[in-house]
C-alpha cells in the first residue's frame, strides 16, 4: 500500500514532466525516473497515467475544503462559490505550466478529454457541496457538469492571464458564475411551468383535510 507521502512524489514528479512536454510524452517510466522509484511502486500505487491526474483533482479538492473561509459563511450561495473557486485556482498556481500543456493534450486526445471531464465534474460537486449547494441526484448531477463547465471556460483564461492580481480571471469567473445563475433560474421556472411538476406542487401543498375527502 502506497503512503501518502509516497503519491505525492509521484503527482509531483508527474506534474513537474508535465510542465516541459506533452500528455503522450510523458510515461510510465519517467515519471517512475522522476519521482526516484521503481515502476513496481508506481504500479502499487496507481493503475495508470489517468489516475495519477484523478489523484491531483482530489489532492486539490482536499486542500481547498480544508481551506474554506469562515467569513463566507453568510454571504449569497454565488459569492461562496466565487471565493471557493477562485481559491481553486490560486492553489493551481504552482502548476499552470503542467496544465496549460494538459489542455492543449486533451484537444487532440478526446478519451483524456472524457476522463478529465468526469475527474473535474467530480471535483465540482464537492465545490458545490462547499458552497451550500445541494448536488445530490439527476439535478445536482446536472449542476456538477455544468459548473464544470463553466469552470473549464474560466480556466482557459486562467491559463493566460499573468496579471499578479487575476484580474481577468476574476472578471471572467465572475460573468459565467453570473450567467449560470441566470441560467438555472430560468430552467427552474420553465420546470415549475410543466403539468406534472405543477400537479406535484398541488399536492404537496393539500393539506391533510383535503386528503381525506
Amino acid at each position: 500500500m502506497a503512503t501518502q507521502k509516497m503519491r505525492d512524489k509521484i503527482i509531483d514528479a508527474t506534474l513537474s514532466l508535465l510542465g516541459e512536454k506533452g500528455w503522450a510524452e510523458v510515461s510510465l517510466e519517467s515519471i517512475a525516473g522522476e519521482a526516484g522509484i521503481r515502476l513496481p511502486q508506481l504500479r502499487d500505487a496507481y493503475d495508470g497515467r489517468v489516475a495519477v491526474l484523478q489523484d491531483f483533482a482530489r489532492r486539490t479538492d482536499r486542500h481547498v475544503l480544508e481551506n474554506l473561509d469562515p467569513a463566507m459563511a453568510d454571504e449569497p450561495a454565488r459569492e461562496r462559490l466565487f471565493d471557493i473557486l477562485f481559491s481553486r485556482f490560486e492553489a493551481l498556481g504552482p502548476y499552470r505550466s503542467a496544465l496549460r500543456n494538459l489542455a492543449a493534450s486533451m484537444l487532440r486526445d478526446p478519451v483524456l478529454a472524457l476522463e478529465m471531464n468526469r475527474s473535474v465534474t467530480g471535483s465540482m460537486g464537492w465545490m458545490l457541496s462547499a458552497a451550500g449547494i445541494g448536488h445530490a441526484g439527476p439535478g445536482g448531477l446536472v449542476r456538477a457538469q455544468g459548473l464544470a463547465i463553466v469552470w473549464g471556460q474560466v480556466m482557459r483564461v486562467w491559463l493566460d492571464d499573468d496579471d499578479p492580481g487575476h484580474a481577468r480571471t476574476m472578471a471572467e469567473l465572475d460573468r459565467r458564475l453570473r450567467r449560470a445563475e441566470r441560467n438555472v433560474m430560468r430552467l427552474e421556472r420553465l420546470c415549475g411551468l410543466l403539468p406534472g411538476r405543477r400537479n406535484r406542487a398541488s399536492d404537496r401543498t393539500e393539506t391533510p383535510a383535503d386528503a381525506g375527502t
